[in-house]
């Protein structure tokens, strides 16, 4: 860590090479130097510079939406050249706060990353620019290709006009795929559909669970399990060592456990004995790979602005995973099941393909009912930000503990986002539903269902949401023909403290469930003061119950297959 004695200011994006008389107008300033990357190309891309008071880690690994989180600021580079020098000044916008003018003078660590951009022209004929690399899932601080300063100590004031320098001078490496095993394979397929869709070769790829015996029982064929979740970098949770006798603990906030990362890999040990042993069932189950330019993964469905994910993953992925790895390859047969991300994915997915899955087990779904977008009702409230009386207003709240302790208000997230990138480009929470469920704007980016400053929703975005995305409305809409279809394949669990208030959502669409005619059929159930995400386990607490999705749901389904597999099925090849 070196140590400099400046002011440190940043956000607004100033042409490189101009002259310094305007220092002051804008506060402090800050030179940043791109890197001297190989070739002629310009340099596009977006770039973040994080303060933070104390150096537990890089400031790029401290970046936090939360009340506590450090200094963010972020300032878009376009068309500029290697070793080019770009000047960011106080007119910006950051987060926390606002404007580094107004960040108070102290010590500080900075460091500088350059999330690169590259250009796609889809298939509707619009260009966009947006994220080159995803290989790490949408992980500014850690995808390979951008470029990051080392960090430095600073002493910063934002009332001088002196003007910090900094360098990019750091290429963040490629990532090594992980290698096949005798019971986890990789798979990787190049898809026609996302590849025309984006105007340039588009991968989905898969880790692969094979279940015991799969060599030794080349007659057998298997049910198909789908565990949608966020970018995994190899099969998760599964471990065929004990834990590392010399591990260095670390320390869960979030549990307030010590010794968190022990857990883990004892969690991970008991699952591989389970899977290996005799009387647990022989499935295959798989963990997708779909990060994209816009967030870690696609969420399985097909959209205006990511493309045709949802077709890509059932007709392409799919069929290609059961073909290489003798699964059944029938409807009966394939399930899905996640939390969070992964527990809408699986409801939505049973929901628009209800004929090729039989079962969703939805755990802490993002929101299911747009009515309680969190805390916000998209068809009703005007700002998204805040609840507005005739004399006063409140914000609105983004993310509590169990006691209901605030540490965000939506506003917090939103604009932590725009921090880290415009035009849906922060590759977080807020940004990839706006990607996700809206219509494709006028210039190629996702239309924004509120102004990301002020919090205004505009009707018309949030009534296309309703029609296309909202799954409790759709399937109240669409009961008639999709009520039979989906009986006894729904099944939805929510704690009542939700840190994302998600279970809201589920107390509205389970209003209609319980009355649907004919009847669903399926489970809702909830967690007392149970936190995010909570799956439907009453015996053990969330710090282990995420860690058992696998061994919590394979016996479920196992009942579900013996209930509903049609005449003549296979239940035996598969059942040593």
């Amino acid at each position: 860590m070196r140590t400099i004695i400046l002011l440190f200011s940043v956000v607004a994006m100033a042409a490189c090479g101009g002259a310094r008389d305007d220092v002051g107008r804008h506060g402090p300033q800050f030179e940043v130097r791109l890197p001297e990357i190989e070739g002629d190309g310009d340099i596009d891309g977006r770039i973040i510079l994080i303060l933070s008071d104390n150096d537990a880690a890089e400031p790029r690994f401290q970046a936090s939406w939360r009340f506590d989180g450090p200094q963010i600021v972020g300032a878009d580079v376009n068309g500029m050249r290697a070793g080019d020098v770009v000047r960011i000044d106080g007119s910006a916008f950051g987060f926390p706060v606002a404007s580094l003018k107004d960040v108070p003078p102290g010590d500080y660590f900075v460091q500088a990353v350059l999330n690169r951009y590259d250009d796609f022209t889809l298939s509707s004929g619009k260009t966009v620019s947006l994220p080159a690399s995803w290989a790490a899932g949408r992980q500014w601080a850690r995808e390979p290709g951008n470029y990051y300063s080392a960090p430095l100590r600073i002493t910063f004031d934002p009332q001088s006009k002196q003007i910090a320098s900094i360098a990019l001078e750091n290429r963040i490496p490629d990532i090594e795929p992980p290698k096949d095993t005798k019971y986890v394979k990789h798979i990787e397929i190049e898809s026609e559909r996302l590849s025309e869709f984006w105007g340039r070769p588009m991968k989905l790829g898969a880790h692969v669970l094979l279940p015991e015996g799969f060599d030794d029982h080349p007659e057998a064929r298997y049910p198909l399990m789908i565990f949608h979740g966020h970018f995994p970098a190899d099969f998760d949770g599964f471990r065929t060592t004990p834990p590392d006798p010399d591990l260095e603990c670390e320390r869960s906030e979030r549990f307030d456990l010590d010794c968190y990362n022990r857990t883990q890999q004892e969690e991970a040990y008991a699952f591989f004995e389970k899977w290996t042993s005799s009387d647990f069932p022989r499935f295959i189950i798989i963990e997708i790979q779909h990060a994209n330019p816009y967030y870690d993964d696609s969420y399985a469905v097909n959209s205006a602005n990511l493309g045709p994910y949802g077709d890509a993953i059932t007709y392409d992925l799919i069929p290609y995973i059961e073909n290489t790895f003798r699964g059944m390859g029938e409807p009966w047969a394939r399930f899905l099941y996640g939390g969070s991300t992964g527990g809408w994915e699986a409801m939505a997915a049973q929901v628009f393909y209800p004929d090729e899955y039989n079962g969703a087990f939805a755990a802490c779904p993002d929101p299911i009912d747009f009515r309680a977008y969190g805390t916000i009702n998209i068809y009703e409230d005007e700002s998204a930000y805040y609840r507005v009386g005739p004399f006063g207003r409140v914000a609105r709240p983004g993310h509590r503990d169990y006691l209901g302790h605030l540490s965000a208000t939506v506003e917090m997230l939103n604009h932590y986002e725009l921090a880290l990138g415009e035009k849906n480009r922060s590759g977080d929470q807020w940004d990839i539903w706006e990607a996700v469920y809206s219509p494709a704007g006028d210039d190629g980016y996702p239309k924004r269902l509120w102004n990301k400053k002020s919090g205004e929703i505009d009707p018309e975005v949030a009534a296309y949401w309703r029609e296309n995305f909202d799954l409790r409305h759709i399937i109240e809409r669409d009961w008639t023909t999709l009520g039979p279809k989906l009986r006894g394949k729904l099944h939805i669990y929510a704690g009542d403290m939700d840190n994302y208030y998600l279970n809201n959502a589920v107390y509205l669409t389970e209003e209609f469930l319980r009355r649907a005619d004919p009847p669903f059929d399926g489970e809702i159930d909830y967690g007392d003061r149970a936190e995010h995400c909570w799956n439907g386990d009453h015996d053990n607490p969330n710090a282990i119950s995420r860690l058992r999705y696998n061994t919590f749901y394979l016996p479920k389904i196992l009942e579900r297959i013996e209930a509903t597999a049609p005449e003549g099925a296979d239940l035996s090849s598969w059942r040593y």
